[in-house]
């Protein structure tokens, strides 16, 4: 059983004195006096004098070791224990060669996947704690904007195809309408039925199977059976009552001229029945 080490250092491997000279006050500002965090670069030493972090290039394994507390690339700040591994060497060493493996150089990110990042996993891998919160917070809520950013440009591209199909959808209603009022405005007993009944048959099929408006042509030629069957009753009803009519004269004609035959029938019986009676 062997501590683990965390070692700290101020970021100060810009390649300029005043920028070097500006992150060590903003360390200072926010990690000393508000207690937010900073720009660091972190290690951590198990077994021996060595410290072992991870850094960009770009062929290889991105691990790397150095004498603890002794990068030359950043300026030391400070160090504390994180725990006591179980662990034998023998161990850490396996430990160490799966880490070599995994994080390759050409993988580093300042935000995403950087020496911090490395550091928290090791030290999970080790049993122990992990970096304090301060440690990697800029890197955290940089990485959190930017998948921030990313998801509401993801959803930007969605709104903005949802509202292209809706005005699509809206266009084609809208010239659906044109067409079915300018078609039914040609004939006036249906100038008052043809937008109803586009509109009507139209959110019928959208709410019941989706389908599309039905065409003004389709509605014209629906009304113009309907009104040809309209005709045919009419003009049967005129026939039957033609016919009533002509059936009434004959029948009236045929009553008057058989009143007159009983009658000479009558009177022609008459005198032969007298004349049978005086003969008797």
């Amino acid at each position: 059983m062997t501590e683990v080490v965390l070692h700290i250092y101020d970021v100060t491997n810009s390649g300029s004195d005043k920028t070097n000279s500006t992150i060590v006050q903003i360390n200072k500002i926010f990690k000393d006096g508000i207690g937010l965090g900073g720009i660091f670069h972190s290690a951590v030493q198990v077994y021996g004098d060595e410290e072992w972090s991870f850094g960009f290039c770009e062929q290889g394994s991105g691990v790397f070791s150095c004498p603890s507390g002794k990068n030359p690339m950043y300026t030391y700040r400070e160090s504390m224990v994180l725990g006591r591994t179980n662990f034998s060497i023998f161990k850490v060493n396996q430990i160490l060669r799966e880490l070599s493996r995994e994080w390759p150089g050409s993988s580093y990110d300042l935000l995403s996947k950087n020496c911090n990042h490395f550091c928290d996993e090791f030290c999970e891998r080790l049993g122990v704690q992990k970096l304090p919160g301060w440690v990697n917070r800029f890197a955290n809520a940089g990485d959190a904007a930017i998948e921030i950013a990313e998801n509401t440009a993801v959803r930007l591209r969605q709104a903005k195809t949802e509202i292209v199909s809706a005005s699509k959808v809206a266009y084609r209603f809208l010239v659906g309408v044109t067409s079915g009022s300018s078609g039914s405005s040609d004939s006036p007993g249906n100038s008052n039925r043809g937008t109803p009944r586009f509109q009507a048959a139209w959110f019928k099929n959208l709410i019941t199977t989706g389908a599309k408006p039905s065409s003004s042509s389709e509605i014209e030629t629906q009304d113009g059976n309907v009104l040809q069957q309209h005709r045919q009753q009419n003009s049967t009803r005129t026939v039957r009552q033609n016919s009533q009519d002509s059936e009434r004269p004959l029948r009236q004609s045929f009553q008057d001229s058989e009143q007159p035959l009983q009658q000479n029938s009558q009177d022609s019986e008459q005198p032969l029945r007298q004349n049978s009676w005086h003969e008797i």
